[in-house]
């Protein structure tokens, strides 16, 4: 056990090393340590190598920007769907408490009266809670629908 240990210590300090070399943050003493361990173990020698070689690569890598046109059209594109998402969402809103409102006025209008059966009035509001219970249904079946649509960005 106390051999695996120390491997492991030896290859987590090769590793530190490793890292401190190729950052070139190595102090005297460290860069002493590292040649030794470079000297005594080829796997390290190999891993140098890649990490080197990896570090080369990144450091001449540039991140390509797209052109002044792709950035026009995603800004567009993004406030496009916010103010329209907003539009709707205050349009919805505004139509549901307006309905809301009218219906339970109508209902309200309608159960009043003293000269209508007990079974129309309790149709009524079965038909009442029936219609909001199919729209909120559908409202949210179509806002679902919408978000999974395969082909919405397909033109046609």
């Amino acid at each position: 056990m106390n051999g695996s240990r120390g491997s492991e210590r030896q290859a987590g300090r090769a590793a530190s090393l490793m890292m401190a070399a190729l950052d070139g943050e190595q102090t005297g003493d460290e860069r002493s340590e590292w040649e030794t361990l470079l000297r005594q173990d080829p796997n390290l020698r190999a891993e140098w190598k890649r990490m080197r070689q990896l570090k080369e690569v990144t450091d001449i890598m540039e991140i390509k920007s797209p052109p002044d046109e792709v950035w026009d059209e995603y800004q567009t594109g993004v406030y496009q769907r916010i103010e329209r998402g907003t539009g709707w969402i205050l349009l919805s809103m505004g139509a549901i408490v307006l309905l809301s409102w009218g219906a339970w006025q109508w209902v309200q209008a309608l159960l009043a009266d003293n000269e209508l059966p007990g079974f129309v009035r309790w149709a009524i509001l079965a038909l009442v809670v029936g219609l909001v219970v199919l729209l909120v249904s559908v409202v949210r079946e179509r806002l679902f629908v919408h978000k999974r649509e395969r082909y919405k960005d397909v033109v046609r």
